[in-house]
């Protein structure tokens, strides 16, 4: 019997995993049948649309070809009735002057009848007069009237190759792709923006130039966020949790159209966009807040970040303008600084304190106050300086505290520096922060 209860229960549980395994297998055929059936919907949808897009082309370069046809036509008619005109006006006068010419010729004869066949008494006055007029005239004076051959002859000379040269660019115009040379590779999340990553996919095209477009899930049209020649670009102003669809397309080496656009993706960010507290008399804040400019006020401190947002694992990047409305406004200081801190403390003028890792204008790095030996470029305008941590753990962390470490990368100029910040206490996230000593300088933070 126990043998029996063993095997029982060996069955049964072979039985339960079996039926397990069939569930699982049942969900991983449902998944590949929505796959599928997605893949058809793409294939559907985009042949719905390729049709619409061709029709509409078409349709557009019919209606655009008859407007022309109709104005070249138009303007050939115009040159005929222009050269008819030129050429009847001086036939209309010749002919004029023939017809008085005529007229006169005729009351000449009347007058000459009259006075050959008049009174005997009156005839030789009368033929006397009569010579004299016709001297007058000039009777052996006759207008030119040209010959056929040298007036126009119009005549339409049209080629008829136009249509053969038509006929081709018509064939070969448009062409149908099935893929897209490039397709979008990867999303990752940034503060208040997302990563875009793409990459092509045919290896014989040659890319120029790359178009990355967006929109809202509730937008109806897509716009551009970005077009050059990287194949990455953060798109900042994102709002958090809310998702964005994105296509991208290229354009060939030496071509002017571009490439079919990849298969558009949704991509979401999940963090809160970086921003700069408000209310620090000495700066100006844009209106997302991720812009400070130091103002002309002669007060000073640290402009801190409205919220530790700042995590372990991301990229922290400050882009430097220095306005520079004089020599003297936006020179650098000593004291300068932009960095990252464990907490806001009023009262200071720098970052270079305790708690804090930050660099100067000048490049020099302070990490917790000291200055390393090691120094950046100096920051100038246009200059972007970027913060990169990771924990690398060193004493048990609780919430009473304990020794921990981050090593810290700061680049600035295509220099870096690495080095390890100890610390006393855990930090899951850090503020931000900048001062400045003079007014002109302008930092965006993202």
């Amino acid at each position: 019997p126990m043998e029996a209860e063993a095997e029982a229960r060996l069955l049964l549980q072979e039985a339960q995993e079996s039926i397990e395994a069939a569930r699982s297998y049942r969900r991983e055929l449902e998944q590949r049948l929505r796959g599928l059936q997605q893949a058809r919907e793409q294939i559907r949808e985009s042949a719905t649309l390729t049709r619409d897009v061709l029709e509409q082309h078409f349709n557009d370069l019919k209606g655009t070809l008859k407007k022309l046809l109709d104005e070249r036509l138009m303007s050939l008619l115009q040159e005929v009735d222009a050269i008819e005109q030129e050429s009847i006006k001086p036939l209309d006068e010749c002919q004029k002057l023939i017809e008085h010419g005529v007229s006169t010729a005729d009351d000449l004869l009347r007058d000459g009848e009259s006075a050959v066949h008049g009174d005997v008494g009156q005839r030789n006055e009368k033929l006397c007069s009569f010579t004299k007029k016709a001297l007058h005239i000039q009777l052996d004076s006759l207008p030119e009237v040209p010959s056929l051959v040298d007036v126009p002859c119009l005549s339409a000379q049209l080629d008829d190759c136009l249509l053969t040269i038509l006929k081709n660019q018509i064939f070969s115009h448009g062409t149908v792709a099935s893929r897209p040379p490039v397709q979008l590779e990867e999303f990752v999340e940034k503060p208040g923006g997302i990563l875009v990553r793409w990459c092509k996919v045919d290896d014989d095209f040659v890319a120029q130039d790359y178009r990355l477009q967006y929109r809202k899930s509730t937008a109806s049209h897509f716009e551009d966020v970005y077009v050059g020649s990287e194949t990455e670009f953060i798109v900042l102003h994102i709002d958090p949790n809310v998702d964005y669809q994105f296509r991208v397309c290229a354009r060939g080496d030496g071509r002017q159209e571009w490439s079919p656009w990849s298969v558009p993706q949704f991509g979401c960010t999940t963090l809160v966009p970086h921003e700069w507290t408000t209310g620090l008399e000495g700066y100006s804040l844009s209106s997302r807040r991720n812009i400070a400019l130091r103002n002309d006020s002669q007060s000073c401190g640290v402009l801190y970040s409205k919220a530790p947002t700042y995590f372990c694992g991301q990229t922290l990047t400050f882009r430097q303008f220095l306005l520079g409305r004089i020599e003297t406004v936006g020179q650098p200081d000593r004291r300068d600084s932009l960095g990252v801190c464990v907490e806001q403390q009023n009262g200071y003028d720098t970052l270079q304190r305790d708690k804090a890792v930050c660099i100067s204008t000048n490049g020099a790095v302070f990490v917790n106050g000291k200055e390393m030996t090691n120094q950046l470029p100096a920051v100038t305008s246009g200059s972007t300086v970027t913060f990169d941590m990771e924990v690398v753990q060193l004493g048990p962390c609780s919430n009473e505290g304990g020794s921990f470490k981050l090593r810290v990368t700061i680049s600035s100029n295509n220099r870096e520096v690495v080095f390890d910040w100890v610390l006393d206490q855990c930090c899951g996230s850090l503020y931000f922060g900048c001062s400045f000593s003079y007014p002109g300088w302008k930092v965006l933070v993202f």
